[in-house]
């Protein structure tokens, strides 16, 4: 029969939250220094400050599907509220969550993109791995 060992796993030495932090403010997860986007939503090959590779990412579809949920959390309730409070128009009301769900797809995809790649560089995935 085999024994399981009693040794604690390694220390964790790319903790998430920070690396989160730092992504949501489209920084390198690694230095927190470097700019982690070319542009709006290109992420670049590496870290012009320490040189951390982040060409492995692959965020793909995943910012936009989340930057979609809670979206569509916050603007749907606001939407109810405000038709059953005020009752305006409904060009009224198209007009104002129009741009307001612009405006916040907009800001929220960059912020959720960096922290889908910080997630990823924190756990090691899709060659962000101790010899990546």
């Amino acid at each position: 029969m085999q024994t399981m060992s009693t040794a604690s796993p390694p220390e964790d030495d790319r903790p998430l939250v920070p690396a989160l932090k730092k992504g949501w403010q489209r920084r390198c997860p690694s230095c927190g220094s470097g700019p982690m986007l070319r542009g709006y939503l290109k992420v670049r090959e590496s870290c012009p400050v320490c040189g951390e590779a982040l060409h492995h990412q692959r965020a793909d579809d995943g910012p936009a599907y989340i930057t979609i949920l809670i979206v569509g959390h916050v603007v749907a309730p606001l939407m109810l509220w405000a038709f059953t409070r005020w009752e305006p128009d409904p060009l009224i009301m198209v007009a104002v969550f129009s741009v307001m769900t612009v405006a916040m797809t907009l800001w929220l995809l960059p912020r959720v993109k960096g922290a889908f790649v910080a997630l990823q560089w924190s756990r090691r995935m899709h060659g962000f791995g101790r010899d990546g």
